[in-house]
């Protein structure tokens, strides 16, 4: 009688333990949904609620459906799938090489995807810039600057998978190695800004790297949502073998997990989300790196929640900096990549302090 109490008492424990998972998860996508809602409505043309819910319908007021469905829809639906993105990058980067500061920044794949837009803009011609009457500046060519972006962005991906399988090269070596190629990244584009002749092109080449989630049109859209689908799918298909990988190596693999092949796919699919992202939408910091933190401080490590609980944590973030870059000195806009900067430093630095012998 006892035994079977002990049991029914282990089962009410274990349904409570998931119950609170999964409330924190519905609490993190409720917040999601409301900051959408409240970013759809911010920006320098005031709009009612009503004005809103039927802009997202189509009906209404001309303009009002003009600014709800073309501009600001596509920026929030940006907004919640690169937040989405980056943070889920950062969170398995950061299980599959067992260092809490392993992220797309420190890994030097956006300081490569940032010397792709450098190289494209200056040297290939694609940095004239069009103000386009509304306070916006635009690159010309911006699928140019895109396609050379990404490519750099996956050459440095490639580099950090080919030093992955050496023998003797550890996850913390290969922490050391990205900011070794975010140097060697950042120098190249010192050196291309150095030689620039055309001071047109420099200028769009800072725009470029301030991140802005209003580049994004909805065939970018399409990819991210693809790739975001298809990123989520595989790590959630693997989140067992993130969850004893999250025990050390050496228990990974007495429970049969493959180490070796886990870690290569989910460091290629988590920094192929991250080269599309950046060289779509510019240099957006702290994402990847702060998100998987906070989630993991109140959803726990499982990465059975911790996954999805970490792109949720990261689309509210980009939608609560790309809010407040719209509405502190409206009508002009803040840079995204430094409102996120901005709010994840000392984020990151308090939980560093409050629990840095836990991460």
């Amino acid at each position: 009688m006892g035994k079977a109490g002990n049991n029914t008492d282990y089962k009410k424990t274990y349904s409570d333990y998931l119950n609170r998972k999964k409330m924190i998860l519905l609490t993190l996508f409720l917040a999601t949904l409301l900051m959408a809602f409240l970013s759809i409505n911010a920006g320098a043309m005031k709009l009612s609620i009503r004005q809103v819910i039927m802009g997202l319908f189509g009906l209404g007021n001309e303009n009002s459906v003009a600014v709800v469905k073309n501009l600001r829809l596509p920026r929030v639906i940006t907004g919640i799938l690169a937040g989405a993105g980056l943070s889920v990058a950062g969170c398995i980067m950061q299980n599959n090489l067992r260092n809490p500061l392993a992220s797309p920044s420190t890994l030097g794949i956006s300081n490569a995807a940032a010397f792709g837009a450098n190289f494209a803009i200056i040297l290939m011609g694609a940095g004239n810039i069009l103000n386009t009457g509304l306070g916006v500046v635009q690159i010309i060519n911006p699928y140019k600057v895109t396609i050379v972006a990404f490519i750099c962005a996956m050459l440095s991906t490639i580099l950090i998978i080919f030093l992955s399988r050496l023998k003797n090269f550890s996850p913390e070596s290969i922490v050391l190695a990205g900011v070794a190629l975010s140097s060697l990244f950042s120098a190249g584009t010192i050196i291309i800004q150095y030689f620039a002749k055309d001071t047109v092109r420099i200028a769009a080449v800072i725009f470029w790297t301030f991140g802005d989630l209003s580049r994004a049109s909805w065939q970018e859209i399409w990819i991210l949502a693809l790739l975001l689908a298809l990123a989520l799918g595989y790590f959630i298909y693997h989140r067992w073998d993130y969850n004893a990988m999250d025990g050390g190596e050496d228990m990974a693999k007495s429970l049969g997990v493959r180490v070796e092949r886990v870690r290569l796919g989910g460091m290629f699919m988590a920094s192929l989300i991250t080269a599309v992202t950046v060289s779509f939408l510019g240099i957006i910091g702290f994402i990847g790196l702060v998100s998987p933190h906070i989630s993991k401080s109140i959803i726990g490590r499982d990465q059975r929640y911790l996954i999805p609980g970490s792109a949720l944590m990261g689309s509210l973030i980009l939608l609560t900096s790309d809010t407040l870059s719209r509405v502190v000195l409206s009508p002009k806009t803040l840079p995204v990549g430094a409102v996120t900067s901005f709010l994840g430093a000392p984020l990151f630095l308090y939980i560093l302090i409050k629990g840095v012998d836990k991460i």
